[in-house]
């Protein structure tokens, strides 16, 4: 027998995904997101889905980019700390002792540590409610060599 949970935005387990962006003065900045994902297959797309309130939120519309970072399990607490804390008041990767990388095909950072890296330019902005879905489509995935297998 199944127990109702009446309707909520729950789907578990799913990955944490780490959005990078640059805010007006090109300081990089990352921040853990809840809400994100594959969204279609051609063209290639990932959504993620952000309040107003976030530093965030301003920087992928100031830029039109974003990265979707997906870090290792030794990495848990620093993907965790970018969920809790602003890059409004301080700078999450030297707070973290992170390396921003600036992406060579769309105008955001990603984060050298993580193994997994969507690099996407905005295609759409969606208003849903409390959250705004950012839709981008992905121009390149970068993946450590580290995680691959011999035939990629």
């Amino acid at each position: 027998m199944k127990k109702s949970l009446g309707p909520r935005a729950l789907i578990q387990p799913n990955p944490v995904l780490v959005v990078g962006s640059y805010d007006p003065n090109e300081r990089p900045n990352i921040m853990a997101v809840a809400w994100g994902g594959i969204c279609c297959s051609k063209p290639p797309c990932a959504a993620i889905s952000l309040r107003q309130a976030t530093y965030t939120y301003g920087n992928i519309q100031h830029t039109s980019a974003f990265t979707i970072n997906i870090p290792s399990a030794s990495l848990v607490k620093e993907a965790d700390y970018v969920g809790i804390y602003s890059g409004k008041n301080e700078d999450k990767f030297k707070a973290l002792g992170l390396t921003p990388i600036k992406s060579e095909v769309v105008n955001a950072p990603y984060v050298r540590e993580f193994p997994v890296i969507l690099e996407c330019d905005l295609l759409k902005v969606v208003e849903i409610g409390l959250h705004t879905q950012f839709i981008g489509e992905i121009r390149d995935i970068k993946a450590g060599e580290n995680i691959l297998a011999e035939n990629g």
